[in-house]
């Protein structure tokens, strides 16, 4: 091959990939999988999009191997093809806040509004944890918590929080993590939280970021 004919087919194929993902359901479906595998009909329900129109966006995934599937039975399920995806994810999300000030208006409107006190870092939990002075709040849905979460997680979703606040001591501080930093679980289950007279903040990112840090993750249902 020529100079010019390398660095056409390359840039080809980065644009293969970009172009994947460029489109808002693709980007969010490629969120809801770094939660954990899906079935075509989870990702439709948790997306809003119809399984014919959900099916159709997973195939231009599949084939740019942003995703990757296995079959049980007749269902088949959705996975990120490895963590580079993530990465991949979380790059994209970090240059958009950079450049675009539409971004960091709605963390600031939505998130920074929710925070009475600042969102607590990775460092600082983990700190917190091995004292054992706060408690963890995993407020994502059961499936999600496990296919994998970090150690020492009570999970309860959103959904449930008011009917099994007795399950959580009184009198220590809650932290709530969700999906990312973009994820809006936490931040409900904070205003929940409060309103119900404890004291309580989130994560300032959330599950996926924990676990790219290489930091410990635990998998299956709680006790």
């Amino acid at each position: 091959m020529e100079p010019r004919e390398v660095k056409d087919t390359l840039y080809e194929q980065f644009a293969r990939v970009a172009k994947a993902a460029s489109h808002p359901r693709r980007l969010e479906i490629l969120d809801l999988l770094r939660q954990g595998e899906r079935s075509v009909e989870a990702i439709s329900i948790e997306t809003g999009l119809g399984v014919t129109t959900t099916s159709a966006q997973l195939q231009l995934l599949r084939h740019a191997r942003l995703v990757s599937t296995r079959r049980e039975g007749t269902r088949v399920f959705y996975r990120l093809a490895d963590d580079t995806v993530s990465t991949f994810l979380v790059a994209v999300q970090q240059l958009a806040r950079a450049r675009l000030t539409e971004i960091d208006q709605i963390v600031r409107t939505y998130f920074a509004s929710s925070d009475s006190l600042n969102p607590i870092s990775r460092d600082e939990l983990r700190r917190r944890l091995d004292v054992g002075d706060v408690v963890l709040l995993d407020v994502r849905p059961q499936a999600e918590f496990a296919s994998g979460h970090i150690p020492g997680a009570v999970s309860i979703p959103l959904d449930e929080i008011a009917a099994r606040l007795a399950e959580l001591p009184s009198g220590i501080e809650i932290v709530a993590y969700c999906r990312g930093p973009y994820c809006v679980l936490a931040p409900q289950s904070i205003e929940i939280l409060k309103r119900l007279g404890r004291r309580a903040r989130r994560l300032e990112d959330g599950f996926p970021e924990w676990q790219l840090a290489g930091l410990p993750v635990a998998l299956g249902a709680s006790a």
